[in-house]
């Protein structure tokens, strides 16, 4: 017997959070990724991890709150906690590779189509990995055009994303770009979600094994929510983010270590910025200021 699927159990709640979601990962994750290419070698990667598990933890975090309105008429349905969190990891491992070789390769050409496929199938991966942890008397069955389609919607939108992190500066160029990265993401999921139909299977009013999606999801969701939370933290109370240019510091070292692996060196911001005074000419000492 065919089930009723409503990917809208709870009308637009879910799919607005969800949204929301997905565009704050993707915020923090591109704002982290541009940090990671103005700091020194030493700093890159932590940057380039926090983005990583910030656009993971968001992606997973969306993907659960959407599954929230997913219902199958009359059938309960349960999640395999071992399975759900195998997804929240995969999608943070997949993520990572990907901003990883951007971060270290730059935006060329193989670097974006590399770690945009890794990106993009870890996003799908972590999609159809958390539907297997699904525990329902029935049997789950996929068009095989809506999955292809979602895989490709994951490629291209996380190459786009990746593309955006290295290459968009400014606080609001990053936020549209996370905006469009949220919209990709949740149109791959929804894309998925349409080619999915449920085959019920004997008696629907047994226990299906694993836990409830309010027993297992929410409190799951929790750990995910607060590291975006301290993510953003992070990103808010860096001064450089905020206002769009690197921290001469780090540029300057970043710089030094460039020069010194090609035999010249680069003058400091301090010898840049001394100025030729006349002969004979003594000007009063002036405090030490720090730049």
């Amino acid at each position: 017997m065919q089930g009723t699927v409503d990917g809208f159990s709870y009308g637009l709640v879910t799919p607005v959070v969800a949204y929301l979601m997905a565009c704050l990962g993707g915020a923090l994750g591109l704002r982290c990724t541009t940090r990671s290419l103005l700091v020194a070698n030493t700093w890159r990667v932590g940057w380039l991890a926090l983005g990583s598990a910030a656009i993971g933890s968001g992606i997973w975090t969306m993907h659960f709150i959407a599954m929230m309105g997913f219902s199958v008429d009359g059938v309960p349905i349960h999640y395999d906690m071992a399975t759900t969190f195998a997804s929240l990891g995969v999608a943070i491992v997949m993520v990572g590779v990907g901003v990883f070789i951007v971060g270290y390769k730059g935006a060329t050409g193989p670097a974006l189509f590399t770690g945009g496929t890794i990106t993009g199938l870890g996003v799908a991966t972590m999609h159809y990995l958390g539907m297997a942890g699904m525990r329902l008397h029935g049997a789950i069955q996929y068009n095989l055009f809506t999955v292809v389609a979602s895989v490709v919607i994951a490629m291209v939108a996380a190459t786009l994303a990746l593309w955006a992190a290295v290459q968009v500066r400014g606080i609001l160029w990053s936020l549209g770009a996370s905006l469009v990265m949220g919209l990709a993401v949740s149109g791959m999921h929804y894309m998925a979600m349409t080619g999915v139909s449920v085959h019920v299977q004997g008696s629907v009013t047994g226990n299906p094994g694993g836990d409830t999606a309010a027993g297992i999801i929410a409190p799951m969701m929790i750990g995910p929510l607060c590291f975006l939370l301290l993510a953003g933290v992070v990103v808010m109370f860096d001064p450089m983010m905020v206002m769009g240019r690197p921290d001469w510091r780090d540029a300057q070292e970043a710089a030094d270590h460039r020069s010194d692996a090609s035999g010249t060196r680069t003058p400091s911001r301090s010898q840049s910025l001394r100025v030729r005074r006349p002969f004979g000419r003594q000007e009063p000492r002036r405090a030490p200021q720090d730049w």
